[in-house]
């Protein structure tokens, strides 16, 4: 790789680490964030909730503006977004602004991974699978060693240096990829012509804003009704509309000419939708495990946050570790063995945290880490493998769109999962309750993997699918 090169992979990579930076390092902040802002359980997870939803909104808008306006102008205004706001969320006077915050920090950042990919790609024509693995290490990288990362930084700071920290990564690559990254003017005759109206059918503003509404509807009305210990009207009332205005979106996205999520695409390709859900429940997992391994630490079992991001660590660490393992080993044998052994260390992970209790020692969670932290590490090559195989080259753009969405909605699947079981207070016995329901998932993920039977199987079946 040329110098040349090396230099816009820097770029790109200190700008998209950033995303799944953000959303990693705050797990370790929960509880700082509950007792300063006064919040009950419920009522903190808001600060999760708010990223994930801005992501899986802010990535794909973004990657369709880059086509209208280039790709540099989206990346270094991502920069920009994400710097106004890791300077201004940390002097937020209530809860409510750092969520505005929260979520300006997510469309910011989304700015950056939905275009660093595709920047690489154009860029980059020699060994460019290398440089497009490189930025997969940013990324996973970056999520793996957040929760570190942010327990160092509150217990030597405070949480609002958890935003700060973000200035210099933001700062370093501006500077770089306004040098490194090349131009790429869009068509003027696209830009000029198009009306607002166009812009919206585009993205497809209507399928957005029903998905937004109607997701945090049915959020607001299972999470007001856990914390509150009761059901009323008005719980019944927002849920309600919640699930209306979500069937809605699914109705609305069938028939649309550019929909916000495409899912005629996953009717038409099953091998393909198998591999999403999959992801989706892998993340439910992993994230439940990321967000409530440090508060079952910091609440139940009253750790630092400085000793929670050591702890932690051990999950990242086993995860990148892994990976480049995973990768020689699934060019070999195929997605299914690696798999297969990824549902089994999670469901071994989910078995010890439901054995364990108030007298156990702390450093005994690591084993459940060093496990998830495997399977994470197995699970990021061998689903993108899995998604490779399942969808024909002619949509493989569309399809890992989805793929990122599943990401998404697993994500917020696991801070709604934990919400409910906890509601208002983090406990040991919803500890316990969350590890028992993990190891369903990690079970039915044993039992999914062998769908994987061998190598080039998706692949035939996405091509049947496309036939028919």
């Amino acid at each position: 790789m040329s110098v040349r090169n090396r230099w816009l992979m820097i770029s790109v990579g200190l700008g998209i680490l950033l995303n799944p930076l953000n959303s990693s390092m705050v797990s370790v902040a929960i509880p700082r964030l509950q007792n300063v802002f006064q919040l009950d359980y419920t009522g903190v997870s808001w600060i999760i909730f708010s990223f994930y939803i801005a992501s899986s909104i802010a990535q794909p808008v973004m990657g369709k503006a880059s086509d209208l306006f280039g790709r540099r102008k989206i990346f270094l205004t991502g920069l920009v977004v994400s710097f106004i706001a890791g300077l201004l969320a940390p002097f937020s006077p209530n809860f409510g602004c750092l969520i505005v915050f929260r979520i300006v920090q997510a469309i910011g950042t989304s700015m950056m991974v939905a275009v660093g990919m595709a920047i690489v790609r154009i860029h980059i024509t020699e060994k460019q699978a290398t440089a497009l693995s490189v930025l997969s290490i940013f990324l996973s990288g970056a999520a793996a060693i957040g929760p570190f990362i942010g327990g160092v930084i509150i217990h030597w700071w405070d949480w609002p240096a958890i935003f700060f920290v973000n200035i210099p990564f933001v700062v370093a690559s501006f500077l770089l990829s306004w040098r490194h990254i090349p131009k790429d003017e869009p068509s003027t005759t696209v830009t000029r012509g198009m009306s607002l109206r166009k812009w919206f059918d585009l993205i497809d503003a209507s399928g957005i804003l029903l998905f937004t509404v109607g997701l945090i509807a049915v959020l607001l009305g299972l999470l007001s009704a856990k914390s509150s210990g009761h059901i009323s009207l008005i719980h019944v009332i927002t849920l309600l509309t919640g699930l209306v205005l979500l069937g809605v979106f699914v109705r609305h996205e069938l028939t649309a000419a550019s929909p916000f999520i495409p899912l005629r695409t996953f009717a038409k390709y099953p091998a393909m939708t198998w591999v999403n859900v999959e992801f989706m429940l892998v993340n439910v997992l992993f994230y439940s495990l990321f967000f409530g391994i440090p508060s079952y630490l910091q609440m139940v079992r009253h750790v630092s946050e400085f000793q929670t991001g050591i702890l932690m660590l051990t999950l990242g660490l086993c995860s990148l570790i892994t990976a480049p393992i995973a990768g020689r080993w699934i060019d070999r044998s195929g997605p299914r063995p690696a798999l297969l052994v990824s549902g089994v260390l999670m469901t071994l992970g989910s078995v010890w945290l439901v054995a364990l209790n108030q007298s156990s020692p702390v450093i005994s969670v690591c084993v459940a880490l060093a496990a998830f932290g495997i399977s994470n590490g197995l699970n990021n090559v061998g689903l993108q493998a899995a998604l490779f195989q399942s969808s024909p080259k002619e949509i493989i753009g569309v399809a890992s769109g989805l793929f990122n969405t599943s990401r998404y909605l697993g994500t917020i699947l696991s801070s709604l999962l934990i919400g409910i079981i906890m509601g208002g207070k983090f406990s040991f016995e919803g500890f316990q309750v969350l590890g028992v329901i993990l190891t369903v998932i990690a079970l039915s993920l044993v039992f999914m993997s062998r769908k994987h039977r061998e190598s080039g199987q998706l692949q035939k079946s996405a091509n049947s699918g496309a036939k028919k």
